[in-house]
This record gives structure tokens, C-alpha cells and sequence, in this order.
């Protein structure tokens, strides 16, 4: 009897350590790439601000708040971290010029899936990147608009109600 439960004991305790050293493995990589990047590229420089913002299949962007000077370079990098394709969970960043109604433009940008839900003709926006799926990368490269407040948001229909922040110019 001591046999059979030290056996099912010693089992189950390789079974369990097993499946949860190669858990850590796997999240451990995940969260260290995209979390070194964003803090590392988060702050402007005198030259160039060197933004990094992570979305993910939640519909969430992982800062809610960029920094940039007036008529600074700003080099502006999407990752996408997560697994979802571009049809389904397709992010991208769109910032929008002074007193431009964020909600109006979610809603004229959400049936223009043609043109990647980016309203054509638009004088509307300042930059945008474009649409991105899970595991993809895009970057644009524009200058710094006049000190002030700006909104940015997801594009993609439904995403700006929880994918939204402020570009913030001083």
C-alpha cells in the first residue's frame, strides 16, 4: 500500500514540475520581449522620440500616454503580441489632429475596410500605421505636430471604445 502511493505521490510530482517549468519557459519569453521593448523606447530624445506600443488580442494597447516636442521626429512602432489574424483582431495606430471627434471618425473609419478602415480622403489624421495582424510589426516615421493634446486610437471597428490614449506634443 505504501508502494502504490508513494509511486502515484512521486508520479504525479514529476507530472505536475514538468508541465510548469515549461509554462514559465514559454511566458517568461513572451512577456520579457515586450516588456524590455516598451520601456526602453517609451522616452523622446532630443533627436528622434522612439515610440513602441504593444497591442494584443485583447484589444488593448499597453500605454495610454505618448510624449513628444514640437517638431521633434517621431519614430513610431506597432507590435502586435498577439496570435489572432488581421481579419479578426487587426490593429493599428491612428492619431488624430485637435478637436477632431474620436468617436465620429471610429465610426466613419469602421466601414471603410477597403482602405484598411482608414476614412479616404481624410484630413483628419496626423500619422497612421497600417493595419497589423498577430505577430506582425509596422513603424512610421512623421514630425510632431504643434504642442497640444491629440487623441490616437484603433481604427479597426469596435477597438477605440478600450484602444485609445493621448499623444501628448509639448
Amino acid at each position: 500500500m505504501k508502494i502504490k502511493f508513494l509511486t502515484i505521490l512521486l508520479a504525479s510530482l514529476m507530472f505536475n514540475c514538468g508541465g510548469k517549468e515549461e509554462k514559465k519557459k514559454e511566458g517568461f519569453s513572451y512577456e520579457k520581449t515586450s516588456t524590455s521593448e516598451t520601456t526602453s523606447t517609451n522616452k523622446p530624445s532630443d533627436d528622434v522620440a522612439n515610440i513602441v506600443i504593444t497591442s494584443n488580442d485583447l484589444m488593448q494597447f499597453n500605454i495610454k500616454e505618448i510624449k513628444a516636442k514640437a517638431g521633434q521626429k517621431v519614430k513610431l512602432t506597432l507590435r502586435h503580441v498577439g496570435k489572432l489574424d488581421i481579419n479578426v483582431m487587426g490593429h493599428n495606430v491612428v492619431i488624430l489632429k485637435q478637436g477632431v471627434n474620436l468617436t465620429e471618425f471610429a465610426a466613419k473609419a469602421a466601414v471603410e475596410r477597403d482602405n484598411k478602415y482608414i476614412p479616404k480622403d481624410s484630413e483628419d489624421i496626423i500619422a497612421h500605421t497600417d493595419m497589423i495582424g498577430g505577430g506582425q510589426v509596422t513603424t512610421i516615421e512623421f514630425d510632431a505636430p504643434e504642442a497640444g493634446t491629440y487623441d490616437f486610437l484603433c481604427s479597426f471597428p469596435g477597438h477605440s471604445g478600450l484602444m485609445q490614449g493621448k499623444f501628448i506634443v509639448e
